[in-house]
């Protein structure tokens, strides 16, 4: 398949000032600080998308500060597209800026047929980062994840590939996502004693969807390791996009998403009520539902995916308002229930 046209495109000169609003957050007990706003590249930077338009979200994102660009092998549609679209748009506009940006990748979902294009084997993870690589034009990644458990490879494998991986200069630190509480423990452990700590945990975290509460940020907490949250927004949810119904065109009125119009409809009282309490704070729902992600200092980052810049700046704005008084949050805990 042929990479969406990006004939025409204007050079790139970063916005001199962009580190002056973006807020930073120390990862866990890690040299690394992240910002408290990362940029997800699951949706709309695919071989179908408007690559001049990823183009610009890109950039934005680094003129905002926001310098996590966040990946995995199978994004796209088709899977690496997202990947090899990365790679065109960073030697087109950020080789000058590499040391500035921290770049991450992961492997652990279905990418290549056959036994070893899955789950959490050393011949997976080390093959699926060599080729993310010389799709995205780099030498190495900032932080490599295993994006998933393996129920049937030894925990003890995928870990020593997570290190061997460091050690061979193919990430500077490695990270795990969507693993349990007492999974992860054990994950960081023996990562600790191979001497490549876990730097990070990848996590679903939103105001429907709090699993994470239930152990694992204890854990994380505990051992020094960061948690970045995705989907802060539940797909669309916790935004003011459903408040009138199901517009046509959004993801919950097309088939085959991971949003069905029932659970729109199962979340309607309790987004009204969030969003009322967001009015109340001179916010919107969906920069309430950053904020209150953030309240927790063991979240260093917050991961999202935009399909405009308008979208992406709207999120960032959601950091000039992260302070939540006692009687907000137990309406915010009083509307969930």
């Amino acid at each position: 398949m042929q990479i969406n046209d990006k004939s025409g495109i204007q050079s790139y000169t970063p916005n001199p000032q962009r580190y002056g609003d973006m807020s930073y957050r120390r990862c866990g007990n890690s040299g690394i600080q992240l910002p408290l706003i990362s940029l997800g590249l699951w949706h709309n930077f695919g071989h179908a998308d408007d690559l001049l338009k990823g183009q610009q979200i890109l950039r934005k994102a680094f003129d905002l500060g926001i310098v996590h660009f966040d990946l995995a092998n199978n994004y796209g549609p088709p899977y690496g597209s997202a990947e090899t679209n990365f790679g065109r748009l960073f030697r087109d506009d950020f080789v000058p800026y590499r040391d500035e940006l921290f770049i991450s990748s992961k492997a652990g979902y279905d990418m290549w047929p056959g036994p070893y294009g899955n789950l959490g084997s050393r011949k997976y993870l080390v093959s699926s980062l060599d080729q993310s690589l010389q799709r995205m034009n780099l030498d190495y990644v900032d932080l490599f994840y295993h994006h998933r458990p393996d129920p049937d490879t030894p925990l003890e494998e995928t870990m020593q590939a997570l290190d061997f991986i460091v050690r061979s200069g193919r990430a500077l630190y490695v990270g795990i996502s969507n693993y349990p509480a007492e999974l992860a423990k054990k994950a960081i452990g023996i990562l600790n004693e191979l001497g490549t700590p876990c730097l990070i945990h990848q996590a679903r975290y939103n105001m429907f969807d709090r699993w994470v509460e239930d152990g694992l940020l204890d854990v994380l907490g505990d051992s020094g390791v960061g948690c970045i949250a995705f989907s802060p927004l539940a797909q669309g949810m916790l935004s003011d996009k459903y408040l009138n119904g199901i517009p046509e065109g959004s993801r919950a009125a097309k088939s085959m998403t991971y949003l069905e119009k029932e659970t729109v409809a199962s979340q309607l009282g309790k987004i009204k009520k969030l969003h009322s309490i967001a009015k109340e704070r001179e916010q919107t729902l969906s920069e309430m539902a950053i904020s209150w992600l953030l309240k927790d200092q063991r979240v260093t980052s917050v991961l999202v995916g935009v399909s405009s810049v308008q979208q992406l700046e709207k999120n960032a704005h959601s950091l000039t308002n992260l302070k939540f008084s006692n009687k907000e949050v137990a309406e915010i805990e009083n509307a969930l229930r």
